[in-house]
Parts: C-alpha cells; sequence; structure tokens
C-alpha cells in the first residue's frame, strides 16, 4: 500500500476514534479529502480504498481533473471552495454537493442552473462565524435571508452549514467556532421550508477536525494530513 493511501486510512480511523469518544457512530461523519493541486496520477491511487469523497477548491482545476478521472474509481466530487456566480453552471455540472454558497444571489443563481439543466443539488451554507474579512461566507446575521429563500427552491436543496474558522495551533481555541456553527445549525433547522433541512455542518480541517467532530461535524474537510504540503 502507497504511503498516501496509508494516510487516508490514518485519517479515517482518527475519524472514527473522535466520533466514539464524542458518544457517535464513526460512520457519521463523511471524510472530504481535499485534493486541489494534486495530480490526477496521486489521486488514482486512492481509487483501490472503495468510494471516496474528493474535495476541489477551483471550479477550472476541477473541470480539468474530473473527466480525466471519470473511469479511475468511485468518486464523488464536491466543491469546498468559494463560488463565483458565474462559474455556477459549470459547478451544478460537475459537483455532486457545493459546501460553499453564501449569498441569496448564488442560490438563486444555481437555482436556475439546475432547472435548465435537470437536476437538483444538495448544497450548504458557508458562514464566516468569525467575521474575517479576507474570508467568503454571509455573515450570521444574513443567514435567516439565506434560510429563508431556500425554502422557495424545487432544484437547490439546502442541507446545512459550513465554516472555515481562524488557523490556530491549538485546536481547542478554535472550538467555539464550530459549537457557534452548530448553535446557528439547531436555531435555524426548525425554521426551515419546502425541501431545506439543515442537517449537515462541514467544519473542521488538518489540523482540528477531530475538535470539529467533537462538536458535531458530519463532514470534515482534510487535505495536508491526506496529500502532505501544497502550493495555492
Amino acid at each position: 500500500m502507497s504511503t498516501l493511501c496509508e494516510r487516508y486510512r490514518d485519517v479515517m480511523e482518527r475519524i472514527a476514534r473522535a466520533a466514539r469518544a464524542a458518544g457517535r457512530a464513526p460512520e457519521s461523519v463523511r471524510l472530504v479529502a481535499v485534493s486541489k493541486t494534486v495530480a490526477a496520477d496521486a489521486i488514482r491511487e486512492l481509487a483501490a480504498l472503495g468510494p471516496v469523497i474528493l474535495g476541489e477548491n477551483r471550479v477550472q482545476e476541477a473541470a480539468e481533473k474530473i473527466p480525466a478521472l471519470a473511469a479511475g474509481g468511485a468518486f464523488t466530487w464536491h466543491l469546498v471552495g468559494h463560488l463565483q456566480g458565474n462559474k455556477a453552471r459549470r459547478a451544478v455540472e460537475l459537483f455532486a454537493m457545493i459546501h460553499s454558497v453564501d449569498s441569496v444571489a448564488l442560490l438563486h443563481r444555481l437555482e436556475t442552473c439546475c432547472r435548465e439543466t435537470g437536476r437538483t443539488l444538495p448544497v450548504l451554507i458557508e458562514v464566516n462565524v468569525a467575521g474575517e474579512a479576507a474570508k467568503s461566507g454571509c455573515r450570521p446575521e444574513a443567514l435567516p435571508a439565506l434560510v429563508e429563500a431556500a425554502g422557495e427552491l424545487a432544484h437547490v436543496r439546502v442541507e446545512g452549514l459550513m465554516a472555515v474558522p481562524p488557523f490556530l495551533d491549538d485546536p481547542e481555541a478554535v472550538r467555539p467556532y464550530f459549537r457557534e456553527l452548530r448553535r446557528l445549525r439547531d436555531a435555524w433547522a426548525g425554521r426551515c421550508r419546502g425541501a431545506a433541512r439543515l442537517e449537515e455542518l462541514s467544519m473542521g480541517m488538518t489540523n482540528d477536525f477531530e475538535a470539529a467532530i467533537a462538536e458535531g461535524a458530519t463532514y470534515v474537510r482534510v487535505g495536508t494530513a491526506i496529500f502532505g504540503p501544497r502550493n495555492g
């Protein structure tokens, strides 16, 4: 087995331990292996492990990579990076889920694209829980408008929330941000209408995913611990 596959299995084992420590079933947490800038040949090494969720940050990079890997394994592709409205149609064509919807306008744009292409798309609302100016995501006070808009959609299904909190060396220092995302999810889950269901929490990366699991993460987005350090 390659080193890459060993690292993937190690992360899966850490997820299982963290879930059990939190009194949860290991299968309640799904790993998104963030494969930005990773070459197709390296990703093919994971094919022997069975179904793998891969996360891409950029639509343009994914548009080149996904067709090249279409016959290479049981991969499901999620968009975890910021999505611009002018790339919405291509994202609808490429991805099984989008984690990073951050405006009512983008929700409506995705709804139009899904209606025209005849598909239903699960998405998550990205919330900028720390109010960092350099990061995307809606402010917490804007979340009600997105939840309200989600109830009117027929083809885009809002399934939960996502966050990219500040990077801190101590994972315990990040836990308040995970806790806040869970609080927002719980506060608004009961107010959803239509097909919207705020059940998922996409939070936690290489440095802090175990703390995120302790706070209720259902998706963790891990790249460096699997593929190693990268630029870009």
